[in-house]
């Protein structure tokens, strides 16, 4: 009796045809890690078998953890054997049919009922009598016990990981988990992408249909290719994951991976998500491409769009997509006619190649560009010391306020609140030293963009990619577009010495007033490579 390496027992039921289930197991969780493949368990089980001269009535496969009751396969073999199709089972060990208490006392309920006569393990040894069914038992209480232990180490282990500012799930998109330093980086090619979508969201003029359109048109789709749903791209957008910190159990952690955006940008995201966070009713009709991009020019009204579908009495059936005013307005009888999208986006596509930039003028501006870099960006060293001594005096805050948790002075709701209120204003004052240290050089990389983007529009407008047009006339015209007698209007914004208020304007101002021009220097403000007004 009791534990051994190998080996059976003669049956005290002699009278009885032993007949046994095969049962092999073994899932891909961390208890599992060092326990023989299924195909090992198997074939050793066999030779076990037919050294021993037992009957086998079906080899039973599962692949699923033992730490919880439920396993489908198991619970069907113990069906199977209170209906009499077996009365034994053999098995590599006991905790391979059970490391829970439930699963367990079923085990050694139904040897009590006689169900089952006979248990075989390859790796310890049983007898059907009170004091191996009393080591059973304490065989089943090992593995129970081995699994508790397991588990509470991995969340000691994940616990401590996120103390020191490690993510320890998937990483979201724009990142990547690295196994060689078991931590999350920058995906340096889909970080822009969420870069640009966290800046177009943040602008106030795109609907979460419109980033899931613009994420698809960069290739980040769901499993099944598909755009991403509404709640997917929210939960996106209201991940703290990309501004560096993370959550785990309901706890906000500063992480030591690379933000991709800055605390502003989110929390201006943050600020639109609530206030579009409304309940929306689903139409009839799918959003179309340039819904939100003009309004009506007789009531102000926005602009949207419906899929129709017409069917002659011939069979032939011909889908359109129309645009037309909402009519919101009741102080107004709107009579603006509805217009075809082949039309609208035609005007469209005519309106932003007037905003195009050439070749010629993109590469003299660049070369400007990179002469007008400046490394003597100057910094007030008083101020950055200040905001560093406000940022320890927030750090000492944080401190004291986990003593006070951990002695039991505060709820843990108030600390959870208090904490990330300290690290969002930490965070805050690091960026705003980032920003003072840089803004001499900060408008480099955005008028380095603006260019490529000016230079790109001709390709854009040339393309049938009718989304990507809507991103960039956002860009180009704001809200200034309007619909008038079925044509597209740009309705011309001024400073109060009536000049442009945006490069873009500045740019369509250029070439209307002067044609085409030579040199591109016409544009450059003495202060820096500035598109304004020639004059």
């Amino acid at each position: 009796m009791g534990l051994s390496h190998r080996g059976g027992y003669l049956s005290f039921n002699k009278n009885i045809m032993q007949k046994f289930f095969l049962y092999a197991r073994k899932s891909t969780d961390v208890e599992d890690k060092q326990i023989l493949s299924i195909e090992a368990q198997i074939a050793e089980l066999r030779a076990f078998a037919k050294n021993e001269g037992l009957n086998i009535v079906e080899e039973l496969i599962e692949k699923q953890s033992a730490k919880i009751p439920g396993r489908p396969i198991f619970d069907a073999m113990l069906n199977r054997i209170e209906q009499g199709e077996a009365n034994g089972i053999i098995s590599w060990h006991p905790d391979r049919l059970a490391r829970n208490s439930v699963d367990g006392g079923k085990i050694i309920y139904l040897l009590d009922c006689g169900r089952i006569i006979a248990l075989k393990f390859h790796q310890f040894w049983f007898e059907p009598t009170p004091q191996g069914k009393f080591m059973l038992n304490i065989a089943f209480g090992q593995s129970k016990y081995y699994v508790d232990s397991l588990s509470e180490n991995v969340k000691r282990g994940m616990r401590q990981k996120v103390r020191r500012g490690e993510y320890p799930g998937l990483a979201p998109i724009g990142y990547f988990n690295d196994p060689r330093i078991k931590n999350v980086v920058v995906d340096e090619k889909k970080s822009e992408i969420v870069r640009q979508m966290f800046e177009l969201y943040s602008q106030g003029n795109s609907r979460l249909e419109d980033i899931s359109n613009f994420l698809a048109q960069h290739g980040i789709t769901s499993r099944n290719h598909k755009p991403l749903k509404r709640d997917r791209i929210s939960y996106i957008l209201s991940n703290p994951f990309y501004v560096g910190f993370f959550r785990y159990s309901k706890e906000l952690y500063e992480g030591k991976h690379q933000p991709v955006i800055s605390k502003k940008i989110f929390d201006t995201v943050q600020n639109i998500l609530k206030q579009k966070g409304r309940p929306h009713h689903k139409t009839k009709n799918e959003p179309q491409a340039f819904c939100g991009l003009l309004k009506c020019g007789i009531c102000g009204m926005g602009i949207t769009g419906e899929y129709k579908v017409k069917r002659q009495k011939n069979g032939n059936i011909h889908d359109y997509i129309y645009y037309h005013c909402t009519r919101k307005n009741k102080a107004i009888k709107c009579s603006e006619p509805f217009i075809r999208q082949e039309s609208l986006d035609e005007q469209v596509s005519f309106l932003l190649q007037k905003f195009s930039l050439s070749e010629d003028w993109a590469k003299q501006l660049l070369a400007m560009l990179e002469k007008d870099k400046s490394d003597n960006a100057q910094s007030s060293a008083a101020f950055v010391q200040e905001t560093r001594n406000t940022i320890e005096t927030i750090k000492t805050k944080l401190q004291r306020l986990l003593d006070s948790y951990l002695e039991q002075d505060i709820e843990r709701e108030t600390y959870l609140e208090k904490k990330a209120k300290f690290m969002g204003e930490k965070k805050s004052l690091e960026e705003k030293i980032i920003h003072f240290e840089q803004k001499r050089t900060g408008w480099l990389e955005p008028m380095k963009d603006w260019i490529k983007e000016a230079e790109n529009l001709p390709k854009i407008a040339r393309e049938n990619n009718l989304f990507a047009k809507k991103v960039i006339a956002k860009k180009v015209f704001g809200s200034n577009l309007r619909l008038a007698a079925r044509k597209v209007v740009l309705v011309e914004l001024k400073n109060g010495d009536n000049s442009p208020q945006t490069p873009w304007a500045a740019l369509g101002a250029a070439r209307e007033k002067i044609g085409k021009i030579l040199d591109c220097r016409i544009l450059v403000a003495p202060r820096g490579i500035e598109p304004r007004l020639p004059g």
